[in-house]
């Protein structure tokens, strides 16, 4: 078995991964390649893997190469998380460009004209290595970690019907993290299914296991006492500004470890939130700041405030968290995923990015969607569902055709279908002015955005 690391020399990514990967027992004898452009931190985290190998007598052959072919040549499994350029400048101008151009949205990273920057600019080298997987391991199951995740999976399952590419999000944690607490039932009595688009997905079904009964009213009777009380990513940037510590946060499953039991305002980081939940009679998987990207009227209902610390305390956890070992405890939940491959395990994985083709009724066949799996050697089956909520249904088809316009700007490098995915999007309000936001993003960011025109 061989296992690929798109990515591996981040640190953060590759010793993760690589913990969760030694702690196999299902996964041991894997053959496992460390891929990444930047030679010196993938020869770190090469060293530091081995030596970790070595020292607590694993049975798993390593091998580091900046040659992505070498890499994905007879992989079974490859799993990618990579960035293009600087980060956060790049994902500035993604937020700030679209505002000095009169366009209000909250966020820019998935959704909004800054998600859609955003994917042109991360989608080709994603899809150069899908071209190359398709040639070189056809058969193997492809992860990506890499955002905007609806865009990036929609684009390669176009391009590559065949691969089997998969997108992975560590929102859906939130349920694990929050709603056993609130019930007062342990995780392995609640089944719940959420749906939707990554990372604008709710809740649609929850039972408890043991009695089988409908535990949907009962979330919908105490979601909103908890949520207005629990701290969010203010909370969590004050903590760290005060004491140093960055707390784990993403994919976390259990509650943040901070010293700060109840939030500073009511619904921190959350009132888009409240107000979805409210409104629809649904439980959202993540927060404001991902919510808000896709809605028109979240500027009107989001906790800006919350957005903004969250910024802050994402950009200042990026920079300053160190890792420099192995880490053992990091529970990604790719590595399940390939045991349940390889053991036929049948077990059903809460939320992975698959084409919808039906899964989501009414929704279109060619878009990504976010959605269950069931898990066995034939790799991932969706869980298809046979009704979905006309409202919320109505908010994500509302964002359909942006991803669908996004997509063909990439496959055709045609700047045009920018602009009408732009003028598409729910955020955008304006006309005049958007050709020279389109062109502005492009010329500031023309070593990534060249193939448009």
């Amino acid at each position: 078995m061989k296992i690929a690391l798109f990515g591996a020399g981040s640190a953060q990514f590759g010793y993760g991964t690589l913990g969760d990967i030694f702690n196999s027992r299902i996964l041991e004898g894997a053959e496992i390649a460390l891929m990444d452009i930047n030679a010196a931190a993938l020869d770190t985290v090469y060293r530091t893997s081995r030596d970790y190998i070595a020292d607590h007598g694993l049975n798993f052959r390593l091998s580091a190469t900046t040659d992505r072919r070498e890499a994905l040549t007879g992989a079974d499994f490859v799993i990618i998380s990579i960035e293009v350029g600087d980060r956060f400048r790049l994902w500035d101008m993604d937020w700030k460009v679209p505002m000095q151009f009169g366009i209000a949205q909250v966020y820019g990273e998935n959704g909004g004209p800054g998600g859609i920057f955003h994917a042109l600019r991360i989608t080709p080298p994603i899809l150069e290595i899908c071209d190359d997987a398709a040639d070189l391991c056809p058969d193997a199951v492809i992860f990506n970690y890499s955002n905007p995740m609806t865009a990036i999976t929609t684009a390669v399952l176009r391009k590559h019907p065949n691969l089997k590419f998969v997108g992975m999000c560590h929102e859906i944690a939130s349920l694990k993290r929050y709603v056993p607490a609130f019930l007062e039932t342990p995780l392995e009595n609640l089944h719940m299914r959420a749906a939707g688009l990554n990372h604008f997905s709710v809740l649609l079904e929850a039972r408890y296991r043991d009695s089988g009964r409908d535990a949907y009213p009962e979330i919908l009777e105490k979601a909103p006492g908890f949520f207005e009380r629990e701290p969010g990513f203010s909370e969590v940037w004050d903590y760290t500004r005060r004491t140093g510590v960055v707390p784990e946060t993403e994919g976390a499953s259990d509650r943040w470890q901070i010293d700060i039991e109840e939030s500073f305002r009511p619904w921190s980081d959350r009132t888009l939130f409240r107000a979805i939940l409210e409104t629809y009679r649904l439980l959202p998987i993540t927060v404001d700041s991902h919510l808000g990207e896709y809605i028109a009227w979240a500027r009107d209902a989001a906790d800006n405030q919350g957005i903004l610390d969250f910024y802050e305390f994402y950009r200042h956890a990026l920079a300053n968290q160190t890792w420099s070992e192995i880490r053992p405890d990091t529970r990604e939940r790719v590595v399940p995923i390939m045991e349940g491959i390889v053991n036929d395990a049948g077990y059903e994985e809460m939320a992975v990015n698959l084409m919808n083709n039906g899964a989501i009724p009414d929704f279109p066949d060619s878009i990504a969607v976010e959605i269950p799996a069931v898990i066995d050697r034939h790799g991932l089956t969706p869980v298809r569902f046979e009704s979905y909520p006309k409202g919320f249904g109505a908010l994500i088809r509302n964002y359909a055709g942006v991803y669908d316009l996004t997509a063909e700007a990439i496959l055709s490098g045609r700047r045009d279908l920018v602009l009408q995915a732009v003028l598409a999007c729910p955020m955008v309000d304006k006309y005049h002015g958007m050709d020279r936001m389109v062109d502005t993003v492009i010329d500031n960011q023309r070593e990534w955005l060249s193939y448009l025109s």
